[in-house]
């Protein structure tokens, strides 16, 4: 491991966390906000239901691991809610099933790792059915996935979440603020565009900012690594001082901060 140690962020899912490191993505937006600050840590896994994710979870996230994440980020339940293959095979998990598997992930985050990490679900966002059909017939046999079994699938998790306690970002609910979801925030009908990606940030961001957690996780509130003024940094407008680059908020065209521009004016 290089140094120093900084925070990790683990961000645990299926392909809605295995491609948020693509262009635009979501995985990609935390890490340039966290630059000098975390470290965003990827497992994510394509096709990969609740059940999947329980049998490695300890893999994963081994007990005795040196450092501990400060913050696991979730998310389960979108290959779960497809429709059961007639054949047995598939990644349909039972509604019981699924809120007891991501249970389990829950209470082994919360008792089995650190007293200091912290967790955060993502409930199942919504879908375009017909570009689903438009994107991906020609890949897979009837993929048997609903906009109504998402939303019972993601009703179930922030349910859930409510009961453990347990910090939860409503994707179902917030992707559908836009008017144009349906057409703007997928590139395949499941897969998030970056006008997608930019909602989940935000939504996550409001829950870390608004979050009581000490110490804080949200990215203003963290320390910047070696954020200290230096004089080999460039000389500033006055001629006398340099400017401390450290600070994120001096990257203008970070479209990132600006989004937390407008999360501040809300």
């Amino acid at each position: 491991m290089v140094g120093p140690e900084r925070a990790q962020f683990v961000l645990f899912g299926s392909s809605i966390v295995q491609l948020s490191f693509g262009n635009g993505g979501w995985g990609a937006s935390l890490a340039d906000l966290y630059a000098r600050k975390a470290d965003i840590i990827l497992r994510g896994y394509s096709g990969w239901n609740s059940r999947l994710a329980l049998e490695v979870l300890e893999k994963v996230f081994p007990k005795d691991a040196a450092t501990q994440p400060s913050l696991v980020i979730v998310y389960f339940g979108g290959n779960d809610s497809m429709r059961p293959h007639p054949s047995g095979l598939g990644p349909h998990v039972p509604l019981p099933e699924y809120i007891e598997n991501m249970r389990k992930i829950a209470k082994y985050l919360k008792q089995s790792l650190s007293d200091c990490t912290r967790v955060i679900f993502l409930s199942a966002p919504p879908i375009n059915e017909e570009k689903i059909r438009e994107s991906l017939s020609d890949k897979f046999q009837d993929l048997g996935r609903t906009n109504d079994a998402c939303r019972v699938y993601s009703e179930a998790c922030l349910k859930l979440c409510r009961e453990m306690n347990i910090k939860a970002v409503d994707l179902w609910t917030a992707i559908q603020k836009r008017d144009d979801w349906a057409t703007a925030c997928f590139t395949d009908g499941i897969h998030f565009s970056s006008e997608a990606s930019e909602i989940v940030v935000e939504e996550i961001l409001r829950v870390l900012k608004e979050a009581d957690w000490e110490p804080s996780l949200y990215w203003e509130s963290m320390p910047a690594e070696f954020g200290e003024d230096s004089p080999y940094y460039p000389v500033g407008p006055d001629g006398k001082t340099t400017v401390n680059l450290s600070d994120s908020n001096l990257l203008m065209s970070n479209p990132v901060v600006n989004t937390q521009k407008r999360l501040r004016l809300k």
